[in-house]
């Protein structure tokens, strides 16, 4: 479907930014707008699953999530990123490989582990170390790990695990007993493709060519089928150019629209306003960078600047750390601070809410 009205980038910018940053909800609600939650273990300030859903959900307070997915239609895995997605949607995924490519040790160790924790139920890494002392392995980002917990990753990833709940953040695993959702290839890729679209629509060609090519590793024996789904989607999905950039959303939507209101929002580095990087200098003329992982010498933002949202303008960025009842807040302009009233009254707003989330969010994990 061609969108035929003459979009300008200002009125794609304010949907991207109306769409997502939507009147606040309930939790389960909110998942189904966003399609499927992005997880992220590092608190500088809060996690990013919480930094999220602070904007989205009425009254969220931190850890929410954690605490409510035995009670959510939900399963937390590997999806185009690690996060939370609606169970039926995850199942989509599955069955991805077989024990079978695995060497013989490596498979009596992983049925072992399964069988394990099916006799008791669920089990918690911890306790899966002490009673196989797997040693230690290499894990995805060089460091050395337990290797029973490499292993409960790969089960997991798999589909023969799932996480049954959080205790104190750590992951604890039971027995995958669900089986794959019935249909064809086509109609499972899909969907994905879908949740992937209304998750971080508006989106340039280069980036949704970069998402459907991530559904290699959500997907992997159906890496033969993306490149038609991919033309599939292209063909069903509302479209634009502007300038020299295609765009893509859903084709129910209707970017023109679009308003946004006078709020300022500090943005994880994980929030889908900002996780694509080419849409984010796109939309806001600047490239926003996630530093965490950078040397500290060479860092311009921070280590986990949040992106300063004032309207539909990215304006600046901000290093937020908790000191016990007080919040040591740096900020940081692209281009100046914004001088109106307006914008120094919604900044101490939410400058007021992000210390009351990350007070309450201390105490949740004291």
């Amino acid at each position: 479907m061609t969108d035929d009205r003459a979009l300008t980038l200002d009125q794609l910018r304010r949907y991207a930014v109306g769409r997502s940053l939507f009147p606040p909800t309930t939790l389960a609600r909110a998942i189904e707008k966003l399609g499927f939650v992005q997880a992220d273990p590092i608190r500088a300030p809060a996690r990013a699953q919480d930094l999220t859903l602070r904007h989205r959900v009425k009254n969220y307070r931190a850890g929410d999530l954690e605490r409510r997915y035995p009670t959510l239609d939900l399963e937390e895995g590997f999806f185009v990123n690690y996060g939370f997605l609606f169970r039926a949607d995850y199942l989509r995924m599955h069955p991805r490989e077989k024990l079978g490519a695995w060497g013989s040790g490596r498979k009596r160790r992983g049925r072992a582990l399964v069988e394990f924790i099916r006799e008791r139920g669920s089990a918690h890494p911890r306790e899966i170390e002490e009673r196989f002392a797997h040693g230690k392995a290499t894990n995805y980002w060089g460091g050395s790990s337990n290797a029973a917990t490499h292993l409960l990753g790969d089960l997991h990833y798999l589909g023969l695990l799932r996480v049954a709940r959080r205790e104190s953040g750590v992951r604890v695993y039971s027995v995958q007993e669900l089986a794959p959702s019935a249909g064809d290839v086509a109609a499972h890729l899909d969907a994905l493709i879908d949740i992937i679209v209304r998750k971080y629509a508006p989106l340039p060609a280069a980036s949704f060519g970069s998402l459907i090519n991530r559904l290699r590793y959500a997907t992997p024996q159906w890496v033969a089928h993306l490149k038609k789904a991919s033309v599939r989607a292209k063909a069903r999905l509302a479209h634009a150019r502007i300038g020299d950039v295609d765009w893509y959303w859903p084709e129910a939507e209707r970017p023109g629209r679009h308003e946004v209101t006078d709020a300022v929002r500090l943005l994880s580095p994980f929030d889908p306003v900002v996780w694509d990087r080419r849409r984010f200098e796109l939309l806001w003329d600047w490239p926003y960078r996630f530093e965490a992982y950078t040397p500290a010498p060479k860092r311009k933002l921070g280590y986990y600047a949040l992106p300063l949202l004032w309207r539909d303008q990215v304006v600046g960025w901000a290093n937020a750390v908790r000191k016990t009842e007080a919040l040591d807040l740096q900020l940081g302009f692209v281009s100046g601070r914004p001088r109106d009233a307006a914008f120094a009254r919604e900044l101490e707003a939410e400058i007021d809410r992000l210390r009351a989330f990350l007070v309450q969010a201390t105490d949740e994990h004291r």
